[in-house]
């Protein structure tokens, strides 16, 4: 296909010509140096280090230009990557997805003329891509089943290829979708290849990164074909992450994270109608010393069905209570229906009672009959040896699948957990999320941790420990990382930390520990 077949197609679906050539901040093409960035290609990429910059990640929240202090502070700082997370409907015209705002795109040319300029590499990212997003609001059009989508989505970004023809991949890279989910590996792989060829007639060269599917989370063999390197994620566990973050729904009940996750009690009571019952099910049982009639209180959070609650003390039944979902009021919080499983999964948030007689050796909490439930929160008192007279006891294992234990209640009453040894800690990591990443680096495939960080609600010391944990992994596996974010609540500054000391830096929050923490590493 010629050039100027290739201009009139583009002007055709509403490209202009101004996007037809590299191009730099003044519009000019650039021809400096580097800066030292090392080579990269789809089968090798560099050990990258840096950061996601947010400025253009949301149409009606985030949506400005980029700052240039970013990225002279993310070099003075030793690090020379950035991702840029944008949302494609910054750079459109009146809501029209085939028009192109010059203007804004000229905003993310100073963006990648800054990377040159500072010696950092530019990775740009379609976090909101036509016809795909994990934010909201959700696409009209899917991307992974209608036409029109994947004919848009190609559209841009052929345009960016256009408009950054022979910018060489040590400074510039594009990752494709964010996270994809709700898709399958074949799937996605033809529409990454819809797109990559839409790039590849434009800039036959361009290094391409593709997140890998189930959110990033999974390697992908489809995508080998493709000639692409891989992005992975950092957000695992999701409750130590994520916790009390805004966006990801109810998350009330999630427990203080700690890091390694030791067993501790579950929050889920199985019944006896959930697949693989006989796995799953199992008493919570709270070896104690109960002097004095005393009175229990269980926060029940979620229940899904319907579920019936036993409280036993030294094997004689003191309290049985049904639970029944359906819609409209009753005595939940919020009736809430999901459809995908047919089925009521109502919030109640409340606490519900039992008197423990005195001299109980011995309390087991289960969910005798139906599908599962969700509790929050134990209440003994009075328990003489307690803060305030009384113990309290949170669930420190979150998620589907744990299995509930046999614990005491020691004399101050904490719980004291049966198997001393980590749940979950540095080896976790690596089998469970990063080891289908080193195999597939091992068949001759870059990888990238193109996102991961710990929201700002995380004890700052948890996090810390996490992360060097984190960067230990990839550190062994040779692969690079972009923290989210920068500046902001999971980043080094302005993160808002209620348990950090931080230090004043050209009028920003300084987290130090965690800066000196990523330069380590």
């Amino acid at each position: 296909m010629t050039r100027n077949l290739c201009n009139v197609l583009a002007l055709a679906i509403g490209v202009t010509t101004a996007m037809m050539t590299p191009v730099t901040a003044t519009g000019k093409a650039s021809s400096s140096k580097p800066g030292g960035l090392p080579e990269a290609t789809w089968q090798k990429l560099p050990r990258w280090r840096g950061f996601n910059l947010l400025e253009k990640f949301h149409k009606d929240w985030s949506n400005g230009p980029f700052v240039e202090t970013d990225f002279q502070w993310i070099s003075e700082f030793g690090f020379n990557f950035v991702r840029l997370p944008m949302d494609y409907r910054t750079w459109i015209k009146d809501g029209d997805w085939r028009k192109l705002n010059e203007d804004v795109l000229k905003e993310i040319d100073q963006a990648v003329e800054w990377g040159r300029q500072y010696g950092i590499h530019v990775c740009i990212n379609f976090h909101r891509a036509p016809g795909y997003t994990v934010a909201s609001p959700k696409e009209t059009k899917s991307l992974w089943t209608d036409p029109e989508a994947q004919e848009v989505c190609a559209m841009h970004w052929a345009a960016f290829a256009r408009r950054y023809q022979g910018i060489p991949n040590r400074n510039l890279s594009f990752n494709l979708f964010n996270e994809p989910s709700g898709v399958d590996e074949e799937t996605h792989a033809k529409v990454v290849k819809i797109v990559t060829d839409a790039i590849r007639r434009e800039d036959p060269d361009r290094l391409i990164i593709c997140d890998g599917v189930g959110y990033g989370g999974q390697a992908s063999e489809e995508l080998i074909p493709l000639k692409v390197a891989q992005s992975t994620r950092g957000y695992s566990p999701f409750h130590l992450t994520h916790y009390k973050a805004s966006w990801v729904g109810d998350n009330t009940s999630w427990p203080v994270p700690t890091w390694p996750v030791y067993q501790g009690m579950s929050d889920f009571l199985y019944g006896t109608d959930i697949p693989d019952a006989g796995k799953h099910k199992t008493p919570l049982v709270l070896k104690c010393r109960i002097e004095q009639e005393a009175e229990l209180g269980i926060k029940v959070h979620i229940v899904s069905g319907k579920s019936t609650l036993v409280i036993r003390a030294d094997g004689k039944e003191i309290y049985r209570k049904d639970f029944i979902c359906g819609p409209g009021e009753g005595e939940w919080k919020e009736a809430v229906y999901k459809k995908e499983w047919d089925v009521y999964q109502n919030i109640f948030d409340k606490v519900y009672t039992a008197k423990i007689p005195a001299g109980t050796r011995e309390i087991v909490v289960e969910n005798a009959e139906g599908d599962w439930m969700i509790f929050s929160e134990i209440r003994i008192k009075p328990f003489p040896g307690a803060p305030g007279g009384e113990a309290v006891l949170n669930p420190t294992s979150v998620g589907w699948g744990t299995k509930q234990g046999t614990f005491t209640i020691l004399s101050d009453g904490t719980l004291e957990s049966p198997d001393p040894k980590p749940r979950y800690d540095r080896r976790n990591l690596r089998d469970d999320t990063l080891q289908p990443f080193v195999d597939i680096a091992a068949k001759g495939v870059g990888v990238h941790v193109g996102e991961w960080g710990s929201y700002n609600h995380t004890p700052h010391d948890v996090t810390l420990r996490w992360m060097e944990d984190c960067l230990k992994n990839w550190q062994e596996a040779g692969f690079g990382w972009a923290l989210w974010n920068f500046r902001g609540s999971f980043g080094i500054l302005d993160s808002g930390r209620k348990d950090t000391d931080y230090e004043e830096f050209r009028g920003h929050q300084l987290d130090r520990k965690m800066l000196d923490l990523l330069q380590a590493y």
